[in-house]
């Protein structure tokens, strides 16, 4: 269903109940699957579970706005082959969770800390399942900034791996006080939910040409979103909402003036990226503890979603910094 769902349980209840998963669009490792779960202010959200033989470790994955657990099988495919079970979600108002809108399209969320809520659920999902530890986190885009805020309030994790992380959006100075200002005046108005003004109706994959897209270099894998779409529209999500874009930026703003946590950290960036602000990356991995960033050369928005090469490469520097951080008494793994 596209909007709220009820069952039996109530809110804070924990249901492992199979959800749909598209299995032959995934390139998922064997075994892959789908559920349901409820977060503790009752929106129910889908978690994927990607499964590696003697895995030695899981992989928390927080994908960004608009993507939904498929996008990240052949991610997950390599995770597996490295000894790395995954566990995705579909945050609250996109891929198959409960939308939050009587219009599905826009990306809208109440405020940003509920994401914080879907972390909650999907731990214990992950402790519902029996997922191997150490913990470890792989978040990219808009699931960086979650994945930051997470790491700050303690996410039980070894080390992190952030993607083109949403630690800011690039705005210039007009447009960014334009950007506040239309987006807390939509909220006090009670027009939050309406789209971002000059945003589609539609999803950037279908509605974008490979040749200028901000997302991939890589055709095939263009092609790959493209078809995940086609094969079932209740994937799609639009632009974002004013009420998305003023929590958003208050989040940023927030997150901007906290100190990186204790974790080990390693930032993917592309030397085209286009999406997210590259100068608080910068800053913020120049003075991070343990953190390293490393730039991909020709690399647009989502590296992890480029060509075979690239992410075969990529995969190596994350397994190694997974592996390297797989003593767990930092957080005494067992519990």
């Amino acid at each position: 269903r596209r909007h709220g769902h009820s069952d039996e349980a109530g809110a804070g209840s924990f249901l492992m109940e199979k959800a749909p998963f598209l299995t032959e669009l995934a390139h998922a490792p064997v075994g892959s699957c789908a559920y349901w779960i409820k977060t503790s202010d009752g929106v129910r959200l889908r978690v994927g579970h990607f499964p590696s033989e003697k895995a030695k470790g899981t992989v928390l994955l927080f994908p960004g706005r608009t993507e939904y657990i498929e996008k990240y099988g052949k991610t997950a495919a390599d995770l597996a082959a490295a000894g790395y079970t995954t566990l995705a979600v579909d945050w609250r108002g996109q891929g198959l969770a409960d939308r939050l809108l009587e219009d599905p399209m826009p990306g809208h969320v109440h405020q940003f800390s509920d994401y914080q809520l879907d972390v909650e659920a999907v731990l214990a999902a992950a402790e519902e399942l029996d997922l191997p530890r150490p913990y470890h986190l792989l978040a990219h885009s808009m699931g960086g900034c979650i994945g930051l805020r997470s790491l700050i309030n303690g996410l039980p994790v070894n080390s992190a791996v952030f993607s083109g992380p949403m630690w800011g959006i690039p705005l210039t100075t007009p447009m960014r006080s334009a950007a506040w200002l239309l987006s807390w005046g939509g909220k006090q108005l009670g027009l939050g939910h309406l789209s971002v003004p000059g945003s589609r109706g539609e999803s950037y994959v279908l509605a974008a040409d490979f040749e200028d897209n901000l997302l991939t270099t890589d055709r095939e894998m263009f092609d790959l979103m493209r078809s995940q779409l086609t094969a079932n529209p209740d994937l799609e999500l639009g632009g974002p909402s004013l009420r998305w874009l003023n929590e958003a930026l208050q989040e940023c703003r927030e997150l901007a003036a906290q100190d990186s946590p204790d974790i080990p950290c390693l930032t993917l960036l592309g030397t085209n990226e286009r999406i997210v602000d590259v100068p608080r990356i910068e800053s913020r991995m120049a003075k991070w503890p343990n953190g390293e960033l490393v730039r991909v050369t020709d690399g647009e928005h989502e590296v992890l979603m480029d060509s075979p090469d690239t992410r075969v490469a990529l995969t190596k520097r994350m397994v190694a910094h997974y592996d390297a951080h797989q003593d767990a008494q930092r957080l005494a793994a067992s519990g």
